[in-house]
């Protein structure tokens, strides 16, 4: 398996993990709780996939495997400060209106990987 493949199917597995954690977040919205420790701790574990994912795909782009189209770059950006976007907008705070922001926020980050994807594959074959 090359390293593109890992690049891929990392960007595949980011996609899911976020959606699941969406669903996850919007979800405590309705149920009217707030950020716990659990989301916390699984909202990390989302920010070190996405930055591992970009970081291969900075080495891919380093040894001149480019992507489909270069907008892919300006995508994978945005993913990666998405996160840490939102948690220095809330201010760290844990109350029922940030679980909401993540949610969207999280909803908003599943279409960026989604464009991330569709231009790395756009002119790829």
């Amino acid at each position: 398996m090359s390293l593109a493949d890992i690049h891929a199917r990392l960007a595949n597995t980011a996609l899911l993990y976020v959606g699941l954690m969406a669903i996850w977040s919007l979800w405590r919205f309705i149920r009217k709780q707030g950020v716990s420790s659990n989301y916390w701790g699984a909202i990390i574990i989302g920010e070190i996939l996405i930055f591992v994912q970009g970081a291969l795909g900075m080495y891919l782009w380093i040894i001149g495997e480019r992507p489909g189209r270069s907008i892919h770059l300006l995508y994978g950006i945005v993913a990666a400060l998405t996160i840490p976007a939102v948690y220095s907008f809330t201010r760290g705070k844990q109350e029922r209106r940030e679980t909401l922001i993540y949610g969207l926020a999280l909803l908003f980050l599943v279409g960026i990987l989604l464009r991330a994807i569709g231009t790395a594959m756009a002119g790829a074959g």
